[in-house]
C-alpha cells in the first residue's frame, strides 16, 4: 500500500477545504485504540503495519491518517468485495464504508444523495449527517433536514429516524463530502502485536481455535504449539492442527506452528502413574513443554481453550494442579463461555468446520475409563516421582516439527 508522502501532505495543505482527491474512497474508523492515551502513537503505528500487510496485493494508490478515521483510496482496479473481506480480519477497526467522494457544495452533495436513493430500494430512510469539519456551514441537523426533504419529495418514501430500511449517510471531512449507505462492521479489539507473545496450545478441536482468536483480539502475537499421538494414532490431528493455523494466520499475517510428538510421553504416564490422573499428568507435561517452547519464543503467557466444568480436566482443583507445572501465566478467555457460545464464534471466524472434521486427537490415547475430577498438587507430584519428568520434557522436546505461516501467501 502507498503511503502518503510529504510532497502528497503538501498538496493537500494547498487544497480548498472539501476539494476532493478522488471519486471513491474506504473511510475506516477507529475502535478502541482512540481511547488510548499517550501510547495512542504506538497502537496506531501497529494498526498501520496491519493494514498494510492485511492489503498486500490490493489495488490502494493511497492512505490519509486522521485521529478518529483512516481514508484509503483505492486504485483503478478496485475489488471492493476483496478489500472489504480483508478489511473485516483486521483488529483495531470499528466499522469502514465504501464511499462516493463529493466536493464540499451543497447542491452537489444534494444530488449525489438524491442518486443513492435512486440507487436503492427502500420504503422508509433516514439522514444521517456528520460534520467532522465544522468549516462547513451550517449544522448536521440542518443539513438532514434539506437533504430529507428533498429524497422525500423524489422518493414519497417516509421518514423514519429509528427503524429506516435505508439509512442514507453523509460525513463532512477535510478531504470531501463522502457519501454511502453501509458501515461494514469490524472485528474491534487491539492491533495484533501491541500486547506482546503468547503460545497457544492448539488441539484439533473448537475451543482452542476460538481461544487463540479472542487472544489475537487483544493485540497478542500468538504462536501455536500442538501435541499429537504419532505412530500410536494417524496424522490427521496434526493435518487439522495446519489448517486451523492457516486460517487463523488471516488474522495476524504471520503464525509459527510446533508440532510435538507426544505418544511415547504418554506410553510412559500409563505405564507408571496411578489411571484416573492420567489426564492431568498429560497436561502437566503439555504446559511444561509449551512453557519451553514460549521462552524459545519470547512470549510471555500460554493460551488454552479449557472453559470451566466442560471436561473432568477443567474442575477448578485440577487446572489449579496442573497451572502448578508452569510458572508462565496460563491464559483462558474462554473459561467463562458456554459450548454454544463457542460455537458460534467458532463459526464467526471460520474454523468451526474445520475443527468438526474427524481427526485421531492425542487426548483420546490412554484416557482412564473414570479420570479424577479432583486433585492437589502433592499427589500429583507424588505420582510424577515414578517418572523421569526433566528427560521426558527433553524428549518431548527433541521431537519437534516447527511451521511457518504467512498471509496473504506468496
Amino acid at each position: 500500500m502507498t503511503q502518503v508522502t510529504s510532497d502528497a501532505k503538501a498538496d493537500a495543505r494547498k487544497r480548498q477545504p472539501g476539494q476532493p482527491t478522488a471519486e471513491t474512497a474506504v473511510v475506516v474508523r477507529l475502535g478502541e485504540i482512540t481511547l488510548k492515551g499517550r501510547n495512542r502513537p504506538l497502537f496506531v503505528r501497529q494498526l498501520g503495519r496491519n493494514i498494510r500487510q492485511a492489503l498486500k496485493g490490493v489495488d490502494i494508490e493511497n492512505s490519509d491518517w486522521g485521529p478518529q478515521r483512516i481514508v484509503i483510496t483505492p486504485g483503478p482496479r478496485l475489488d471492493w468485495p476483496e478489500l472489504r473481506e480483508r478489511l473485516q480480519r483486521v483488529f483495531g477497526l470499528r466499522n469502514f464504508s465504501l464511499c462516493r467522494v463529493l466536493p464540499w457544495d451543497l447542491d452537489a452533495i444534494r444530488e449525489g444523495v438524491l442518486k443513492m436513493a435512486a440507487d436503492a430500494e427502500f420504503e422508509s430512510f433516514r439522514i444521517t449527517v456528520q460534520r467532522s469539519d465544522k468549516r462547513f456551514p451550517g449544522s448536521s441537523q440542518e443539513l438532514e433536514r434539506e437533504l430529507g426533504a428533498a429524497v422525500q419529495q423524489a422518493t414519497g418514501a417516509r421518514v423514519d429516524l429509528t427503524n429506516a430500511d435505508a439509512d442514507l449517510q453523509v460525513e463532512i471531512m477535510p478531504g470531501g463530502a463522502f457519501l454511502h449507505t453501509e458501515r461494514v462492521q469490524g472485528p474491534g479489539g487491539l492491533p495484533v502485536g501491541v500486547s506482546g507473545r503468547v503460545v497457544a496450545l492448539l488441539s484439533g478441536g473448537i475451543d482452542s481455535p476460538v481461544a487463540a482468536w479472542r487472544t489475537m483480539s487483544r493485540g497478542c502475537d500468538v504462536g501455536f504449539v500442538h501435541f499429537q499421538s504419532f505412530p500410536y494414532l494417524d496424522a490427521s490431528s496434526r493435518d487439522k492442527a495446519i489448517s486451523l493455523v492457516r486460517q487463523l494466520t488471516q488474522w495476524q499475517y504471520r503464525s509459527r506452528l510446533h508440532v510435538v510428538s507426544f505418544g511415547d510421553l504418554q506410553h510412559k504416564i500409563v505405564a507408571g502413574c496411578p489411571p484416573p490422573l492420567r489426564v492431568v499428568l498429560y497436561r502437566r507435561f503439555m504446559l511444561r513443554i509449551a512453557h519451553v517452547i514460549a521462552e524459545r519464543e519470547g512470549a510471555e503467557a500460554l493460551v488454552t481453550g479449557e472453559s470451566l466444568g466442560q471436561v473432568s480436566s477443567q474442575t477448578l482443583s485440577n487446572i489449579a494442579t496442573i497451572d502448578a507445572a508452569t510458572t508462565l501465566p496460563v491464559l483462558r478467555p474462554l473459561v467463562g463461555r458456554d459450548k454454544e457460545e463457542i460455537i458460534s464464534e467458532a463459526r464467526h471466524i471460520g474454523t468451526f468446520e474445520t475443527s468438526i472434521e474427524p481427526d485421531q486427537d492425542c487426548c483420546t490415547l490412554f484416557v482412564p475409563r473414570n479420570p479424577a475430577t479432583h486433585s492437589t498438587v502433592a499427589e500429583v507430584e507424588a505420582a510424577e516421582q515414578a517418572l523421569e519428568v526433566e528427560a521426558m520434557v527433553a524428549e518431548g522436546l527433541a521431537n519437534v516439527e516447527t511451521l511457518e505461516f504467512r498471509w496473504p501467501e506468496a
